[in-house]
């Protein structure tokens, strides 16, 4: 049973983020598992030891939030089963780094409760979620409330390009759960030790340096590298260039 770290019933947006730093939230799972596409471990590293802050809100999350009551609402019409908010961020009661702010929980008679997320995307992705799939980073997202939790289902419910409607049963995983506590843990040692996690190859850590270290020309900065850094240096262009030829035969073989 997870116990409430925090009351979200009053708190500015300013105290909420504040509070999550304290811990590893849903979408935090799914970027330190490295299948979050708009945030890097090492973005989610420096909100939590307060280098970066999470204080902006896109307008793609904006209108997410915006719609959350629209679809909860669509997803009662649609199952017959009932909702309800729980204004708190709860806390794994013996992972307390493990947090969670669920959407809403679900009360079914026959299984009882559950966890709900409300999710709303773009026409462009709507191939991500065809036959039954979910896109990984909110599958990761569910298996993590569900750990918080102690629940035994979820479901995800979302709308694509504001006019189609799904949702999506999620079962407990508990070999995926087992997996996120393992990395969770091992990412908030990391914090606590303030030692940051290793840069990936993703878009989104490529965007967050080039937010820790802007490009400038006019004031450019000698450091001494590792070692290893000259391997990476080299390895670079001729990545780049298989990288060019394989797409050269791939626009080929599909011609």
């Amino acid at each position: 049973m997870a116990t409430v770290l925090a009351s979200t019933k009053g708190m500015s947006r300013q105290d909420w983020l504040q509070a999550r730093r304290r811990g590893i939230g849903g979408s935090d799972a799914a970027a330190i598992a490295g299948l979050n596409p708009w945030k890097s471990a090492l973005a989610v590293y420096l909100e939590k030891i307060g280098e970066l802050q999470e204080d902006t809100q896109s307008e793609a999350a904006y209108w997410g939030a915006t719609l959350e009551d629209v679809v909860a609402r669509e997803f009662t019409r649609r199952t017959g089963l009932k909702v309800h908010r729980r204004h708190a961020i709860l806390q794994h009661p013996q992972y307390p780094f493990m947090i969670a702010n669920v959407d809403r929980f679900v009360l079914d008679p026959e299984r009882g409760r559950g966890v709900l997320e409300c999710k709303t995307t773009g026409a462009n992705n709507a191939r991500d979620w065809d036959e039954g799939r979910i896109p990984d980073q909110y599958m990761i997202q569910v298996q993590h409330y569900l750990a918080v939790t102690g629940l035994q289902y979820g479901y995800v419910a979302v709308l694509i390009g504001g006019q189609r409607y799904q949702h999506y049963l999620v079962e407990r995983d508990e070999r995926l759960i087992q997996y996120l506590i393992q990395i969770e843990a091992a990412f908030w040692e990391m914090v606590e030790k303030r030692t940051p996690p290793p840069v990936d190859g993703s878009q989104a850590a490529t965007d967050i340096l080039s937010l820790l270290y802007p490009a400038t020309e006019t004031q450019p900065t000698e450091m001494t590298m590792p070692p290893t850094a000259r391997d990476l240096i080299e390895e670079s262009p001729q990545a780049k260039a298989e990288e060019e030829a394989a797409k050269a035969r791939a626009e080929a073989a599909a011609n």
